[in-house]
């Protein structure tokens, strides 16, 4: 009987130095997590019960338990690298056989979709078209890589300050060739449907009326419309036209392009004492982008840069938690599989709910702690030797019960 017992010992111990030796060899895999054998003692049980005499059968390892804490942060220079910072794993695909890690390091095959270097794809929420993330259904993540299409100018807003003491120009009408024919000029870059840039410039004439002025719009040169009237109030603001805006006549580009209608809006100007000032030039026409990175934020989501200043999202990575992860399966490769005793995936939103942050260009390193384990394989050995030692005595006093004459 107490070479049976010493024997469940050593071979608890040796599942306990297997457990250890397992930590120390991953403790630079990125997104492991180390185990701890857990054990329990085994005793003899009759039908009768048990007697008061009866003493136990040995141990055996009952578990080997998962540690789910959080590993160390390390920085990278991959944007595509991702870390967890909380709870939550990342949602792998495998020809729709789904999969969960930690481990971030994803990078893009040929066809564009990102994923580890098993070619398991990694799992985000869809964009929608009103701007937000379908989170009802899983996609894999594919990068863009034709060009952001242009957009066409259709709005631009002019803020600047005319001189409120400035008199008519000499001559007249407006001729952009000659200064005597005008007080102020802006120029304004446009696009048009094919994405090329044309320049459009802004003229100031001051009249004859008080507080009034008259603005025109040429575009590479070419009139567009006549003049436009910009009445100010006696305190300096515009006073017409109404709402600011002014939209000038439909102008053809010579590039084949679709006619530009452009609303201009002057409503931020002012007719002040100072000289003539431009604050700011904006318009919401862009011409074609190329793509020159990807940015992931601490929501998970993936936008595409153009370098057009565009950027598109290509969606929000998926994170799922359990509400027991030590039921976990195992797959191997720093992957897991839903279990029965993990419970079902709940997949959600970084930042939300019980989920954590991602960190972009960052892996998370192995949980293991080496001088824990150093400290756990001293104390395995141990309980190693002492079990030895127990069969050694079991035997010598085995020999000396043989002995007996």
């Amino acid at each position: 009987m107490p070479f049976r017992i010493a024997l469940s010992g050593l071979n608890a111990a040796t599942a306990d130095l297997t457990v250890t030796a397992n930590n120390v060899a991953n403790s630079a895999t990125s997104g492991f997590k180390g185990s701890r054998a857990e054990f329990a003692e085994m005793f003899s049980v009759s039908p009768q019960g048990v007697s008061s005499l009866a003493t136990g059968s040995g141990v055996r390892v009952s578990k080997v338990a998962q540690q789910f804490k959080q590993g160390n942060i390390d920085f990278t220079n991959s944007s595509l690298d991702l870390a967890v910072s909380g709870q939550g794993f990342f949602v792998l695909s495998d020809n729709g056989a789904l999969a969960y890690t930690r481990a971030g390091a994803f990078e893009v095959d040929r066809d564009g979709y990102v994923g580890n270097s098993r070619g398991q794809r990694l799992q985000v929420f869809a964009p929608t078209p009103n701007g937000g993330f379908n989170t009802g259904s899983l996609s894999d993540l594919q990068l863009v890589t034709s060009e952001s299409p242009p957009q066409a100018t259709t709005r631009a807003q002019l803020v600047f300050n005319l001189p409120a003491n400035a008199a008519p120009p000499a001559r007249a009408p407006l001729d952009p060739t000659d200064p005597e024919t005008y007080n102020q000029a802006t120029s304004i870059t446009v696009y048009d449907s094919l994405g090329a840039a044309h320049t459009g410039t802004v003229y100031f004439t001051k009249t004859a009326n008080p507080n009034e002025w008259q603005t025109e719009l040429y575009v590479d040169g070419t009139a567009v419309g006549g003049p436009q009237a910009l009445q100010y109030s006696n305190t300096g603001v515009l006073a017409a036209p109404a709402g600011g805006r002014v939209t000038f006549p439909t102008y053809t580009p010579a590039t084949g392009a679709a006619p530009l209608d452009l609303t201009i809006d002057f409503g931020s100007s002012t007719q002040y004492g100072g000289n003539f000032a431009v604050n700011s030039v904006t318009q919401d026409g862009y011409t074609t982008g190329r793509l020159i990175g990807i940015d992931i934020g601490s929501s998970g989501i993936v936008q595409a840069r153009f370098t057009n200043g565009r950027s598109l999202p290509l969606g929000q990575v998926a994170l799922a938690n359990f509400s027991n992860p030590q039921g976990l399966q195992q797959l191997g490769d720093t992957n897991w599989a839903e279990t029965f005793g993990s419970g079902q995936a709940v997949r959600g939103q970084a930042g939300t709910s019980s989920f954590g942050l991602i960190q972009s260009g960052a892996l998370e390193a192995s949980n293991v702690d080496i001088t824990e384990q150093l400290v756990n394989m001293i104390t395995a050995q141990r309980n190693f030797q002492a079990n030895a030692q127990m069969i050694s005595t079991s035997d010598a006093i085995t020999q000396t019960i043989i002995n007996i004459r």
